[in-house]
């Protein structure tokens, strides 16, 4: 690359970061015409592209970078003494062409108005509105329970679908939500087992979404329970919405509406999960009075979940969460992982005016 076009490159990439920074201050702006318009149209166009394909072209395409990336260090490690303004031409021009096309094709979705908002939500909630969602979600998580394991509650359920089953089911779920919210129609589908399983299992993740190719992968290894609201979130991710919290919303929403009883029993017990937690942070003699309510098998299920990542945990996992946590500070999450907590404000205002 010559080095006038390296130059506009890194000048690009400020200019970048300064209209992030502007960006900020009109998510009106960036939900009516980024995610509401030229979003639709990329990420549709690269899931027509690449989702039809079985395997994960995302993954293959960091493999591929990510071996011609050590190759150039290695090769160019002289210059970096030698001739050092020319190589950092070179890594500010990749970074940044790197950078624009993550925020073109996806990551300006950071930057769109919270959910709550769009929903014409409240963004707080009393300790009573989770309590009453709390013991809801428990009725309907012990309804579903005792229809998939009748006569016996303290049976974890065990679901009978395969991992590529349970992909082709998701769009079910959106395809009801449609119903309601039309930006929710969920085609093409591309959800796929990401070949980094193994890896993405010691990190601590159960999926990400591939910016470059909307492809949304789900960590392989992750007990069949999860797969349902994993995959529903990935997609929440795939149809714009950036946040953590919000994904797992939508997430917790598409499988819950999904028509198989199956789905219906991970997104609720899901959802029952994140307000137990909560609960349990805000008021922990009321959570301790209401879980014996609980069917057994459901905290089995809870359990089943919380073994398999304890199975895993390494010395490293925490560097990751951390690096992660940081990320998620600097595209627009000012709260990094905590942020999580949110999806329980959106559960309880959402179901205080609308049945379960």
């Amino acid at each position: 690359m010559q080095k006038n076009k390296r130059l506009v490159f890194v000048i690009l990439f400020v200019a970048q970061i300064l209209l992030n920074n502007v960006l900020k201050h009109y998510p009106e702006f960036v939900e009516r015409y980024y995610s509401h318009g030229i979003y639709i149209f990329l990420s549709k166009l690269m899931r027509y592209t690449f989702g039809w394909l079985p395997f994960s072209v995302g993954d293959l395409f960091y493999t591929v970078a990510s071996i011609y990336l050590i190759r150039w260090l290695i090769v160019n490690r002289k210059r970096i003494i030698t001739d050092t303004k020319n190589w950092l031409l070179d890594v500010g021009a990749t970074l940044s062409i790197a950078f624009i096309a993550f925020h073109i094709l996806w990551a300006f979705n950071y930057y769109r108005q919270p959910l709550h908002k769009s929903l014409n939500l409240e963004s707080d909630y009393t300790t009573h509105a989770l309590v009453d969602l709390t013991e809801r979600l428990i009725k309907k998580s012990n309804d579903f329970h005792n229809k998939l394991s009748p006569g016996n509650d303290s049976l974890k359920i065990e679901i009978p679908y395969s991992k590529s089953e349970i992909f082709d089911m998701v769009q079910n779920g959106y395809d009801e939500l449609a119903k309601t919210y039309s930006h929710l129609k969920y085609e093409p589908t591309s959800i796929k087992k990401s070949i980094y399983s193994i890896p993405l299992t010691y990190m601590g993740f159960s999926g990400y979404l591939n910016p470059f190719t909307n492809e949304a992968q789900v960590d392989g290894l992750i007990p069949v329970y999860k797969f349902p609201t994993t995959s529903c979130h990935e997609v929440a991710h795939q149809l714009g919405y950036a946040a953590e919290n919000e994904a797992n919303f939508f997430g917790g929403l598409a499988a819950i509406h999904n028509k198989d009883n199956y789905f219906k029993y991970a997104g609720y017990t899901f959802a029952l999960r994140y307000c137990l937690s909560e609960l349990f942070r805000r008021d922990a003699d009321i959570y301790y009075s209401i879980l014996p309510t609980l069917n057994y098998g459901i905290i089995r299920n809870y359990q089943e979940i919380q073994t398999f990542w304890m199975d895993y945990e390494n010395p490293l996992e925490p560097y990751f969460e951390k690096t992660f946590d940081r990320f998620l500070k600097a595209n627009n999450q000012s709260d990094g992982m905590k942020s999580y907590n949110y999806v329980v404000a959106l559960f309880v205002n959402y179901f205080k005016d609308r049945p379960l």
